[in-house]
């Protein structure tokens, strides 16, 4: 048992080349050395949707899933051979018992199924020695309540010194860009949402972030689907009190994208 509980993130991931965006790259160094050295680490990537929640490949050998297109050769090249961890497996299917998945479905597995940009580009930064044992589940649901009660049923990992990481974007209006330049000016929408998310993060409001579909200004031009806000709700079940402040650990934005990513207790 750990002496504290390990932190739960929600990190703003981005494509494969915001690896070579050095401010984005220093933040999340400096962030993972703040850290406690964790025993394992959970991924929940906005890029995994499968119900009912399936949990991935536990050893190393399995593949990265390049889950992306027209990008040059050399993000194709990467890898990250980091310990798979079956251990966790087990234990994430015995917190779930017959609470199920959060999709009233049985826990399934997917052995073909390694890590994807969402889950591997943020550890290449955090973790480059990839000597901590990985683990990613999917989202068997876009529902942000059913996905607080997930984190919930997740949260005694973090007392096991799991790192719980809810991986995503702040904004992702892709199809509204007009501007693909890495320092695009932000649309309007993406400055309106992060500014109300920074707001909710500050005040610890999770019945508005639940709602947000609603009550986010910006909408629905910030999330015209919703898969890169709903590792959050993950995140928030997870930690000992969703409606506490956040610390907002990154900010900014990159191709008009809202970067900003907070740490729970």
């Amino acid at each position: 048992m750990a002496e504290t509980p390990m932190p739960v993130l929600y990190l703003s991931h981005g494509a494969p080349p915001l690896v070579d965006d050095a401010r984005w790259v220093a933040q999340l160094q400096a962030w993972a050395g703040q850290l406690p050295q964790p025993t394992s680490i959970l991924m929940v990537s906005a890029h995994w949707e499968a119900a009912p929640l399936t949990i991935g490949s536990t050893t190393a050998e399995t593949p990265l899933t390049y889950d992306f297109w027209g990008f040059p050769q050399r993000y194709y090249e990467v890898t990250y051979d980091a310990p798979g961890a079956p251990d966790l497996a087990a234990r994430i299917e015995a917190l779930l018992g017959n609470h199920r998945s959060g999709s009233g479905q049985p826990v399934d597995h997917d052995p073909h199924r390694r890590l994807d940009h969402g889950g591997y580009v943020p550890l290449t930064v955090m973790y480059p020695d990839a000597t901590i044992p990985v683990l990613q589940i999917s989202l068997p649901t876009l529902n942000p309540t059913a996905l607080v009660r997930l984190g919930e049923r997740l949260r005694p990992l973090r007392d096991e010194g799991v790192l719980i990481i809810g991986s995503g974007f702040t904004t992702h209006g892709l199809p509204f860009l007009t501007d693909w330049s890495t320092d695009a000016e932000p649309p309007g929408w993406s400055r309106e949402f992060d500014a109300w998310a920074d707001e909710r993060f500050a005040t610890g409001d999770v019945d508005a972030l639940i709602d947000f579909r609603a009550k986010a200004p910006g909408m629905p031009y910030a999330h015209p689907t919703i898969e890169h806000f709903a590792p959050l709700f993950v995140a928030l079940g997870a930690s000992s009190d969703p409606g506490q402040a956040a610390r907002q650990v990154i900010d900014g934005y990159w191709m008009g994208l809202a970067k900003r990513s907070i740490e729970l207790a």
